[in-house]
């Protein structure tokens, strides 16, 4: 028995020909396959199977994909679940909203079955993986970064980042002063299974900055960025 055979996916779209052609090719795989057709069905369906990755359109009647997944990111249940855009729309501000929503892969319509099955296939691979970590907990300065609940502490209070942020700030402060290049960003937070550009970091790091305050990531300008308490 495959290791996706004990993984839920939950898949979202107001078309049910395209709702029908990735159940189809998930199910071949052997994971458990949910469906909904607008996001308010893709939130209580979601609560009740707990899936571990989420495949949201992101124009959809009642209520889109980008504030589904912007209600689900509030709830602590699916911090750690996997959230995939799905759209028509290739504008680069679509990209931006998924991303500033808590999103962490942006996949294009019209839809490539094989390409669609190896992508997913890769991102759970990332949660299924086990990392070895010596220490699951950062503690610098004021803030406790807690690898293992994905949490964040800042003088004692808690801070909720999405998976992407709190992986790209655990990268950064597990060595304080190392300028990391965006290319070396890109390779360790998103590997290679995802398109994404220069800009999507950009908006991971306001976010975090947004939630933790602007000091403690720096800016290298032309390089890339660096973790260090200003």
């Amino acid at each position: 028995m495959s290791t996706s055979s004990k993984q839920k996916i939950l898949i979202v779209d107001d078309e049910p020909d395209i709702l029908e052609l990735i159940e189809y090719n998930l199910k071949k795989e052997g994971y458990q396959v949910y469906s909904a057709r607008n996001g308010q069905e893709a939130v209580t369906e979601a609560k009740k199977v707990q899936p571990d990755l989420i495949v949201l359109d992101i124009m959809m009647p009642k209520m889109d994909g980008i504030e589904a997944c912007r209600i689900m990111r509030t709830m602590p249940e699916f911090k750690n679940t996997f959230m995939v855009f799905l759209t028509a729309r290739s504008e680069e501000y679509s990209e931006i909203a998924g991303f500033n929503v808590g999103a962490d892969d942006y996949i294009a319509k019209p839809i490539k079955p094989r390409a669609l099955v190896s992508r997913i296939n890769a991102i759970l691979r990332r949660n299924s993986a086990p990392e070895e970590v010596t220490d699951n907990k950062l503690e610098i300065g004021d803030l406790v970064i807690d690898r293992e609940a994905y949490l964040v502490y800042k003088a004692g209070q808690k801070t909720v980042l999405a998976k992407k942020e709190f992986e790209l700030l655990y990268l950064l402060a597990s060595k304080p002063g190392k300028v990391y290049t965006r290319e070396v960003i890109l390779k360790n937070i998103w590997e290679d299974s995802v398109v994404v550009t220069n800009r999507t970091i950009d908006v991971h790091i306001r976010k975090i900055r947004e939630k933790l305050g602007e000091n403690y990531v720096s800016t290298v300008k032309g390089v890339g960025y660096k973790f260090e308490i200003l």
